[in-house]
Order: structure tokens, then sequence, then C-alpha cells
């Protein structure tokens, strides 16, 4: 388990290539509203866990987890890039 968390985590840090925000909002909206509201990522940017595009990416995997739904690289990349483009504008 901690080896897998580990190659994960790893493939997160990598850069994505080709993400495509569009798709990603997509998968945000089926995915991800049910349980988390658009307003989160409004607030006081002070108060987001995510202060580097690699911890956004690291937080979108880590919430992708709990949906049950089983998402590959490309969608958590193209949910971080939407999420990125729309709400919190990281450095990449």
């Amino acid at each position: 388990m901690k080896a897998a968390t580990a190659a994960l985590l790893a493939l997160l840090a990598l850069p994505a290539w080709a993400q495509d925000a569009q798709r990603g909002a997509a998968l945000y909206d089926t995915h991800c509203l049910t349980c988390h509201y658009e307003r989160i990522h409004k607030r006081d940017p002070s108060r987001s866990l995510a202060k580097t595009l690699a911890q956004l990416r690291l937080e979108v995997a880590q919430r992708a987890a709990s949906t049950g739904h089983r998402f590959t690289i490309e969608d958590l990349d193209d949910i971080t890039e939407y999420l990125n483009r729309s709400h919190y504008r990281l450095a990449k």
C-alpha cells in the first residue's frame, strides 16, 4: 500500500503534458460537485492547502480517491488544470 501511494505521488509530481481544462471541468462537475461545492475554491487564498501546482495536484488526487470513481492520471491532470485556470492560478 505504501509503495502504491509513493508511486502515485511520484507520478503526480511529474509535469503533465496536455491538460484539457474543458474536460477537467466536465469531470469536476460530474464527480466532485456532489460533495464539493464550487464556492470552496473562492475562499481566501491564505486558507488554501494548495500553495503550488504540485500541491494542488496532490489535493485533487486525494479528494478523487474518496469518490469511489477510478480516475486516470490524465483525469486528475485535467481536473487540476481546470481548477488552476478557473480559481487558483498557480505558477507552472
